[in-house]
Parts: structure tokens; C-alpha cells; sequence
């Protein structure tokens, strides 16, 4: 049974900037590939929400990764998959809200 995707504000405003930049910066062509990327990975996600990796300090969450610069963060509640934010994986592990110890 495939689960819903539930999206935050957060992450929304992220891939918005993102794409954005990548347009401006890079190619459409470039966008437009990460897009369906990360529009292929969430759908993976639907079907296999157990494939991503448990984030050890907090409960629930787990991650996975799209690009080697972005990780995708989530929590499985019922039938939904919460999509929580995206991090750029070449930021201080410190600013990671994810790998806070509790």
C-alpha cells in the first residue's frame, strides 16, 4: 500500500530556492533534472518508506539521500510520510537540526 507525502513549509521554501538557483546559476536543464530526481526518490519513498536511514537523536525521523549535497528528512506517521526539510550535506554538522544529540 503506498503512503501519502505530506509536505512541510520548509522544505517547500528549500526546493523552491534551490531550484531557483539552479536555474539562475546552472541550466533549466539542471533544474529540471534535480526536480525529477527528487520527485523520483519521494515517490520510492511512497511504496518503501522503511529505505531511508533512522537519524539516531530523534525519534521517528529518518533520512535519505537525493544528490550527494542534499538529504531529504522524514517521519512515517500512519499512512503519511511527512517530508520535514532538506539539508545541504556540505554545511557544518553542527547547524543540522537533525544530528543534534537529545
Amino acid at each position: 500500500m503506498a503512503l501519502r507525502i505530506i509536505t512541510k513549509k520548509r522544505f517547500e521554501n528549500k526546493v523552491v530556492k534551490l531550484l531557483y538557483y539552479l536555474e539562475t546559476n546552472w541550466s533549466d536543464t539542471v533544474a529540471i533534472n534535480f526536480k525529477i530526481l527528487l520527485l523520483q526518490k519521494l515517490t520510492l519513498l511512497t511504496t518503501h518508506p522503511q529505505i531511508g536511514a533512522e537519524v539516531s537523536s530523534l525519534k521517528n525521523v529518518r533520512s535519505i539521500l537525493i544528490t550527494k549535497h542534499n538529504r531529504v528528512y522524514y517521519r512515517i506517521e500512519g499512512n503519511e510520510i511527512s517530508i520535514l526539510n532538506m539539508i545541504d550535506t556540505r554545511q557544518d554538522p553542527k547547524k543540522n537540526p537533525f544530528n543534534k544529540k537529545i
